[in-house]
């Protein structure tokens, strides 16, 4: 499989004060979790708890409680911030990183107030160029419960696939729910960036 370089504002480059990489995209900037951000992280929580948005997505801006966490391998824990002023307006973390596999999966959070910005979507394909051009995996999987519409339908924009759907005892959205299984293959993201 070839491999077209990436865009230049997909570059990763070593941040000379961090021992992560630092990851910069068109909009925001990852960068490695610090102390000062649990405080923001957590508020962010608080706020989807009280919208009835955080159940939604099962996911947690969890990476708060993990700073100074040691690095496992390519699963990292990073920080979301806009590159226009630096403002922290979410987290996400890949998970489940298999390079004998190929494969990764990753979950994402963005602060109640900084959502419909394009900001998750710049994050994920910042990770994705980075894990599928740089760390040569294969393949992205990732778990999304199907009443959340905006994200299941961010990653069909993205490129991701419907591969299944899990039954999860989980009562969201008024019952039990349901786990839609997507995916994107390396050869997918790079046709998709190659046009």
């Amino acid at each position: 499989m070839s491999m077209i370089p990436p865009h230049p504002g997909l570059v990763a480059h070593r941040d000379p004060q961090s021992c992560t990489p630092s990851w910069v995209g068109r909009k925001v900037r990852l960068r490695e979790i610090e102390p000062t951000d649990r405080r923001t992280l957590m508020r962010f929580d608080r706020e989807s708890a009280h919208s009835g948005y955080a159940g939604v997505d099962g996911y947690r801006h969890w990476a708060a409680h993990r700073a100074n966490h040691p690095r496992c391998g390519d699963d990292f824990q990073l920080a979301i911030e806009t590159l226009h002023d630096r403002t922290l307006v979410g987290s996400m973390s890949t998970s489940q990183s298999e390079p004998g596999s190929g494969r990764f999966s990753y979950g994402i959070g963005i602060g109640p107030q900084h959502r419909r910005r394009g900001y998750a979507g710049d994050a994920i394909n910042v990770l994705l160029a980075y894990m599928f051009w740089y760390r040569r995996y294969a393949k992205c999987e990732v778990g999304i419960y199907g009443c959340n519409v905006p994200s299941l339908a961010l990653h069909g924009r993205l490129g991701f696939r419907e591969e299944g759907r899990l039954r999860d005892p989980e009562f969201l959205c008024g019952g039990a729910q349901y786990l839609v299984l997507m995916g994107l293959t390396a050869h997918e993201y790079t046709a998709r960036h190659r046009r």
